[in-house]
């Protein structure tokens, strides 16, 4: 992948974008509400970053991914989801293929610097709840990045839908 270390990666992406970051040390954490804990927000601040394997057509053997962006609290439904980016076929991405596609692992993943070894940066897609100042996983583990969603959002260009599942 990269000589850079992940919060390297971070940190130059972000800057070459002209976007302001807040890096912050975590500590350890083994779920969304544990992590935001830790950090003193409510979960649904902190932005799951998931990698989803996409096929175009049903019959190619060819895949892509692209970057899904859902509230802690919330998760993605993948029929919307596949709507709003326009795919036959959409799942989430093995943590290997995840890693192979951005260079981070998962916990770790956020689109600053998420690029495949080839240098491919893949389409971000959010959830339209999304908003205000986020927390993001920052390329290491134990460390986040704090984000205004609108400079995200603009910064990747970002689609926005209702891509969430809601509770009955």
């Amino acid at each position: 992948m990269s000589e850079l270390s992940g919060r390297e990666r971070v940190l130059a992406d972000a800057q070459a974008r002209g976007v302001r970051i807040e890096l912050v040390e975590r500590g350890p954490a083994s779920s969304v509400e544990e992590a935001a804990g830790n950090l003193g927000i409510e979960p649904r601040k902190i932005v799951k970053t998931l990698v989803a394997k996409a096929k175009v057509t049903q019959s190619t053997p060819e895949h892509s991914y692209l970057i899904a962006l859902i509230p802690g609290d919330k998760q993605v439904d993948w029929a919307k989801l596949r709507k709003l980016a326009g795919m036959k076929k959409l799942s989430m991405a093995a943590p290997e293929e995840g890693y192979q596609a951005t260079g981070y692992r998962p916990g770790t993943i956020n689109p600053f610097g998420a690029r495949a070894a080839e240098g491919v940066q893949w389409p971000v897609y959010a959830d339209a709840s999304i908003s205000g100042r986020v927390c993001l996983g920052a390329g290491e583990p134990g460390l986040n990045l704090f984000v205004e969603a609108g400079e995200l959002f603009a910064a990747f260009g970002v689609t926005i839908g209702d891509i969430a599942k809601h509770s009955a």
